[in-house]
């Protein structure tokens, strides 16, 4: 009996990754179990863990169960599937059951798994075998039963390693998807929650997930996050970087306009405000969208601790940004143009530092600048216990024999170290590395036009960051255009209960996050019960 097909005439599909699924797209399984087994043996071909093992079903009905034996709980598929499926229910003992009623009696009465369906088309079985998932043929039904018993071995909940906190959660996402669902729903059980979710990658079919709250976020930037994601046509995804690459808006820009994050209670806050989350299957780290440049030096501790002493920190945060942009292009432009501007006495010890120097400053400094980038790079990629020893090594010998030698001044070791320190500051990785990237054209600039050139080039990353937007959203949102509820939290961080709207830019559905005068309702309950006062006056009556 040949397979059913849905469609007589089949267009011809061009060789690509996807042929061989495409080619059979819309072919149904055939009533003779063999036939089916034939088709996905030679799809998937010669694989040691594919596990093909026939079976009768109540003694009687041929039936086959396939699934790949690296990617399932094997304990699931033998107590919960096949086990019942071999015997009759007790129920149903002596009682005849026909073909026709086969399905019915095995979904409602047998199978004892919680995540069965039923599905007829064979290009669907062959990818949830891929996913992971347990397929079950009946000689002589139809459709094929798809069980979820997918089991990977995953790396235990731990704390995040690229994003580390004092005061706050110490749980950080994994790389399979529904356990950094599991976490997200944990600290947001509402049902206004929504998960998305899609299919990319011609091969690797990469689950991605959606994240938004429905009543909060606006449904045009939901629809246009979707948008862009059902855009991309690429053979894999193996992480949430590769999303982040096709959907930014501006993709010769060195600013991040995708924030991402492994922080669970990060994501969280971000829905909240109403903005999009996407996890992929297989990657740990979130994206979050639209972002904007004040979200990369903040911090999970600027909210979890009190506003005045996250506020001053958050300014030193500042400060130590701008030392990482312009500390070494203003040092350069001094030197070579306007050694005037440096004090007497400080003059004579720059003087008598680069008296043995034998290059000019601009020279000096991109030669440091690109040692400690390399410095930097080797100590990320060695192994965590030569790493450590490398940077002590490369800070202290290598800077050292520098001066010594006559290669190097001490002011422009210390100048380098301060705006190597200043970049560690800064809390996201990625804007720290493109102000990095930046400091070169700036270091260049200042040696040709002094500090002319500095602030050329510093009017230049203005005008670049004024015209970048993420999925609209201006990306010096809520400094420009002005904003007065989002600047509470811009350059220093408000009381919580002064931020009680949502930010604008993101347009939310609901604007308001809490009760406008919290304030004063909870200092209207408030009671001093513990005052000394109170206990004398009791003793007086």
């Amino acid at each position: 009996m040949p397979i059913n097909k849905k469609k007589s005439k089949t267009k011809a599909i061009a060789v690509g990754p996807s042929s061989v699924l495409e080619r059979h797209k819309g072919e149904q399984i055939s009533t003779q179990m063999e036939q089916t087994i034939s088709f996905i043996q030679n799809i998937l071909g010669v694989n040691e863990d594919l596990t093909i093992r026939r079976f009768h079903v109540f003694g009687q009905h041929p039936a086959v169960i396939i699934y790949f034996s690296n990617m399932v709980n094997q304990s699931t598929i033998n107590v919960d599937i096949v086990k019942p499926l071999m015997y009759v229910p007790n129920h149903l003992i002596g009682c005849s059951i026909e073909i026709g009623q086969l399905i019915d009696v095995l979904q409602n009465d047998t199978l004892y798994h919680g995540e069965s369906e039923l599905e007829s088309e064979l290009t669907t079985l062959i990818e949830s075998i891929l996913r992971g998932e347990t397929v079950v043929v009946v000689d002589g039904l139809d459709k094929a039963f798809l069980l979820g018993t997918r089991n990977i071995d995953k790396r235990a909940i731990d704390q995040p390693a690229t994003e580390q906190v004092i005061r706050g959660p110490r749980e950080g996402f994994i790389e399979p998807l529904g356990t950094n669902i599991s976490l997200i729903r944990y600290r947001l059980q509402s049902p206004d929650l929504r998960v998305e979710t899609m299919g990319i990658g011609r091969r690797t079919k990469s689950k991605v997930a959606i994240c938004y709250m429905d009543g909060i976020t606006n449904p045009k930037l939901v629809k246009e996050v979707n948008r862009r994601l059902s855009k991309i046509d690429i053979d894999g995804v193996l992480d949430s970087g590769y999303l982040e690459q096709f959907i930014e808006d501006n993709h010769y820009s060195p600013f991040p306009q995708v924030q991402y994050t492994e922080r669970p209670d990060k994501v969280v806050a971000n829905l909240l405000e109403g903005r999009v989350s996407i996890l992929v299957d297989g990657s740990p780290l979130a994206l979050v969208v639209p972002t904007v440049f004040s979200q990369f030096y903040q911090t999970v501790e600027d909210y979890t601790e009190r506003y005045l002493l996250m506020s001053s920190i958050r300014l030193a945060r500042l400060i130590a940004l701008m030392f990482s942009l312009i500390f070494p292009s203003i040092y350069v432009s001094i030197i070579s143009f306007n050694p005037e501007l440096i004090p007497t006495e400080f003059a004579v010890a720059v003087a008598g530092g680069r008296a043995g120097v034998p290059f000019p400053a601009i020279i000096e400094v991109l030669i440091i600048e690109i040692s400690m980038e390399v410095l930097r790079e080797a100590t990320i990629r060695l192994p965590q216990q030569v790493g450590g020893a490398l940077s002590i090594v490369g800070v202290l010998v290598i800077g050292q024999a520098a001066v010594s030698a006559g290669f190097a001044s001490p002011i422009t070791i210390v100048i380098i170290a301060l705006t190597t320190i200043g970049s560690f500051a800064t809390p996201a990785y990625n804007a720290a590395l493109a102000l990095r990237l930046l400091r070169f054209p700036l270091i260049i600039l200042a040696g040709t036009f002094g500090l002319y050139g500095v602030m050329i080039g510093l009017i230049l990353i203005a005008n670049h960051l004024l015209s970048l937007k993420s999925f609209g959203v201006p990306y010096l949102s809520p400094l420009v255009p002005t904003e007065f509820q989002g600047v509470k939290d811009l350059i220093i961080r408000g009381p919580l209960w002064a931020m009680n709207k949502r930010p604008s830019f993101l347009q939310p559905m609901d604007a308001s996050k809490m009760a406008a005068n919290e304030l004063d309702n909870s200092t209207d309950q408030a009671s001093n019960a513990l005052d000394p006062k109170n206990d004398i006056n009791q003793q007086e009556g």
